[in-house]
């Protein structure tokens, strides 16, 4: 694996802990697709680093395990925001 490729895993893996964001916004922030973000986190990681990729790994688990709650708050804020451009 390439030098930059194993530097960029892990800045993505320390902005991730440190801010507990999720892939979507490590994308967004590194201007990279979410696809990259996922497997420079899961796979690459875990060859450069294990500590650093077993850290990464319990954010993404949680962020997993809540992304259902994220998605219906969004729902009812859109329905809210429609319903308000009605009046």
């Amino acid at each position: 694996m390439k030098g930059y490729i194993e530097e960029r895993a892990m800045e993505i893996a320390r902005y991730i802990i440190d801010n507990n964001t999720t892939v979507r916004q490590a994308a967004k922030h590194f201007g990279i697709s979410k696809s990259t973000v996922h497997k420079d986190c899961t796979e690459r990681l875990a060859l450069v680093s294990p500590a650093l990729a077993a850290q990464v790994r319990k954010v993404l688990d949680v962020n997993k395990s809540e992304r259902h709650i994220r998605g219906g708050m969004a729902t009812k804020d859109k329905y809210l925001r429609e319903k308000s451009y009605a009046k």
